[in-house]
């Protein structure tokens, strides 16, 4: 990647755009130059995450939302990331959102990109996030990530979104169950999409029994809960409106500088983990690390004090002490 790649990028090619996301997906490690490059351009954007239970109609709301956001201002320019689970044996899948965002497929201000989880956990997939900075740097002002169907502890979305939409429909089981998982805890707006079938308003109220619940200081932001249903647009003039006001209640103060300051802290923990445990990982140090693991199970050191004979190897750069030399 050289910085031809960033010009293109910047200057919003869309080839330059897929190429590079598809890079991030698959050589991670040979984009590092070029994601830094860009980042200090990729902090305009409003990133919006879009997340809730499987069925829930997440796809369509984005696809609804999009247009709403085209029609307010047909010169805005919007970028989606569509999640899709893959396959646990290939890491491949069906990619089938764009399927379901029939409407804005072929709008040049908008540019789709379906990624597969390959495996990750947390709604997402590993690239996501630097996919959602290579977006906000070719110029799209609104970013939006949806998410798989996510559960109880699936809520990463919350990291790498400013706002997050949390997007539940009745008829899906016992509505109390739904209410404990973790995504009552992240969403800044609360959607009751598909609210034309039975038990949307019991559902409603619901949501907004939990919330009471919530913890909150003078001055929090209060989640609003908004009905929808996303295949007949109604109620997205309405969610796009109180997107715009999240937005701008985080325009006050250090709101958005602490919620971006947070996110990043939590990304550059996960790179120092990734970097460590793909050191793991090498030839060299596969066999040692089964060296080691032996030396567990014949009862010469145990779990946590193999652990820490790694730790000390990373710190210190120095070979693992294995087998015999290692002390109980």
């Amino acid at each position: 990647m050289d910085k031809t790649v960033c010009e293109k990028i910047l200057s919003g090619d869309k080839r330059a755009v897929a190429k590079l996301i598809t890079a991030v997906e698959n050589e991670p490690g040979k984009c590092e130059a070029v994601m830094d490059s860009l980042f200090s351009h990729s902090l305009a954007a409003h990133r919006i995450g879009i997340t809730g239970p499987p069925g829930s109609g997440k796809s369509t709301l984005v696809d609804a939302l999009t247009v709403s956001i085209r029609r307010k201002k047909p010169t805005s320019s919007v970028g989606i990331i569509a999640i899709d689970p893959s396959s646990p044996f290939t890491h491949g899948a069906l990619l089938g959102d764009r399927i379901r965002m029939k409407r804005i497929g072929l709008d040049e201000n908008v540019f789709i990109r379906s990624m597969a989880t390959r495996g990750a956990l947390g709604g997402l997939c590993a690239a996501a996030s630097d996919a959602a900075d290579i977006l906000a740097a070719s110029g799209k002002e609104v970013v939006m990530v949806e998410t798989v169907g996510v559960g109880q502890s699936e809520v990463e979305i919350a990291q790498i979104s400013d706002t997050c939409v949390v997007v539940f429909c009745p008829g899906t089981g016992d509505a109390i169950q739904t209410l404990k998982a973790g995504l009552m805890e992240i969403g800044e707006i609360f959607v009751i999409n598909k609210s034309d079938l039975e038990g949307a308003d019991r559902f409603l109220l619901d949501v907004r029994a939990t919330l009471e619940l919530r913890e909150r200081e003078k001055g929090d932001w209060e989640p609003p809960v908004i009905k929808t249903v996303a295949t007949e647009e109604q109620g997205i003039d309405e969610l796009l409106k109180e997107i715009e006001r999240h937005r701008d209640y985080l325009s006050f103060g250090d709101r958005l500088k602490d919620k971006r300051v947070e996110a990043v802290a939590k990304k550059i923990r996960g790179l120092v983990r990734n970097t460590l445990e793909s050191s793991l990982y090498t030839p060299d140090e596969g066999d040692q690390l089964r060296t080691l693991s032996e030396s567990v199970l014949s009862g010469k050191v145990t779990p946590h004090q193999a652990a820490r004979k790694v730790i000390e190897r990373i710190r210190g750069g120095r070979q693992w002490a294995i087998g015999n030399r290692m002390k109980r």
